[in-house]
């Protein structure tokens, strides 16, 4: 198993808790390289095209920001398998 995999599980085990640079990486190999320094992700085989994540106080992300990337992620991984 990847690195990227065993990130992806981490992530996906605990949204609550995850690093801006963790989610930052995951992204960058998903989707490439962001638009801005916010991480602003555009794909456009996707329903919802963009996410946005954001760095907050603490280093960290939102959840809610988290989740939406997990489920464009899976979503590409769907598309790409099926």
């Amino acid at each position: 198993m990847s690195s990227i995999e065993k990130l992806l599980k981490a992530i996906a085990a605990n949204p609550k808790d995850v690093r801006f640079s963790d989610l930052d990486k995951l992204c960058t190999h998903y989707f490439g390289k962001p638009r801005n320094k916010t991480m602003s992700i555009k794909h456009p085989g996707l329903e919802t095209p963009r996410v946005n994540i954001q760095k907050g106080k603490d280093g960290k992300t939102k959840t809610y920001q988290v989740k939406q990337v997990l489920a464009a992620i899976y979503k590409l991984k769907d598309k790409n398998n099926g």
